[in-house]
C-alpha cells in the first residue's frame, strides 16, 4: 500500500486497502491514518492501533505459553506431550482427553485454555494444531464406562488410550493438574491449560472433538438442546430430562437427582 496517495483514495478504498496489509504494517499505518483529516478513516487507524495492540498481547501470551516447555527442552526433554481433558461434569455423553506433541518452532497466536476461546476460535486453532502438531490422538470413555469405574478413573484411563494412539512415545507427559499411571515421566501443571503451550493445544482439541460429538447427538436427541449445552445440567437440559427420562448417553450415576 502507498501510503501518501491515502489522501487520494476515499475512505471505502482505504479501507480495503489496508485489509491487505500484514499487521505488522498496523503501526506505520495507523499513524499515517491518523493524521488524515476525514473521521472515518481517523477510525480506521485507531482500529488498526487497537488490533495491532491486541496482536502485540497475543505474540507476549504465546511467548508466556511457550516457557514451561522451553525449561523442560534445556532439561533433555524433547518429544513433550500435552494432555487436557474435556466432559468431566457434563450428566451426558463421554470424556474426551487429547495428546498433542507440537514441534518445538510452534508458535500459534491466541493457543489457550479452550475455556476462553470461542467456538469458531477454537475450530480454527484446532485446525492449525492438528496440521502442525508431529503427532495428536484422542481417547474416549463412554457413559457406560464412566458410571462402571467412576469419572476420574474413565478420565484417567482416556489419558493413558490418548498416550497409546500418538504415532510419537513422548519422553515427557505434561498434565493439567492429574496424576496417571506411566512408565513415562508425568509433570503436573496446576492450571496448565492457561499457562502450557502444549496442554492448552491439547484442551482445544479435546473440546473441538467432544462439541461435534454432541452436535451429533443433538440431531438424535433434539429436546435436550445438547448442542446448547454439551450435556452440561443447565436448567433446559435438566427439564427435558425430567420430561423425557435418559437417554442413552446419559451417565446414569449423574443423574440420580434428576429423575
Amino acid at each position: 500500500m502507498n501510503v501518501p496517495k491515502l489522501s487520494e483514495l476515499s475512505a471505502a478504498a482505504v479501507k480495503s486497502a489496508v485489509a491487505k496489509a500484514p499487521i505488522t504494517d498496523y503501526p506505520m499505518l495507523s499513524e499515517a491514518l491518523a493524521m488524515d483529516s476525514r473521521k472515518a478513516v481517523q477510525s480506521l487507524g485507531m482500529k488498526l492501533k487497537r488490533d495491532y495492540e491486541k496482536y502485540q498481547t497475543a505474540l507476549a501470551k504465546t511467548q508466556e505459553m511457550l516457557e514451561i516447555e522451553r525449561q523442560l527442552r534445556q532439561k533433555g526433554y524433547h518429544a513433550i506431550c500435552g494432555l487436557d481433558e474435556v466432559g468431566r461434569g457434563p450428566l451426558a455423553g463421554p470424556v474426551v482427553c487429547a495428546a498433542v506433541i507440537m514441534p518445538p518452532e510452534s508458535q500459534l497466536l491466541y493457543v489457550d485454555d479452550s475455556k476462553k476461546l470461542s467456538a469458531k476460535k477454537r475450530e480454527i486453532l484446532a485446525e492449525q494444531i492438528r496440521e502442525e502438531a508431529l503427532a495428536w490422538s484422542i481417547g474416549i470413555k463412554s457413559p457406560e464406562t464412566i458410571d462402571a469405574i467412576n469419572i476420574l478413573q474413565a478420565t484417567k484411563s482416556a489419558m493413558g488410550d490418548a498416550v497409546e494412539a500418538l504415532t510419537i512415545v513422548p519422553d515427557l507427559l505434561l498434565i493439567d493438574a492429574l496424576e496417571i499411571p506411566s512408565a513415562i515421566p508425568v509433570e503436573s501443571v496446576i492450571h496448565g491449560d492457561a499457562r502450557c503451550y502444549s496442554v492448552a493445544a491439547a484442551s482445544i482439541l479435546a473440546k473441538v472433538y467432544r462439541d461435534e460429538l454432541m452436535c451429533g447427538y443433538d440431531d438424535v436427541y433434539p429436546e435436550y438442546g445438547f448442542a446448547r449445552n454439551m450435556g452440561y445440567g443447565t436448567a433446559e437440559h435438566i427439564a427435558a430430562l425430567k420430561a423425557y427420562g435418559p437417554t442413552s448417553i446419559h451417565r446414569q450415576s449423574f443423574i440420580q437427582n434428576f429423575r
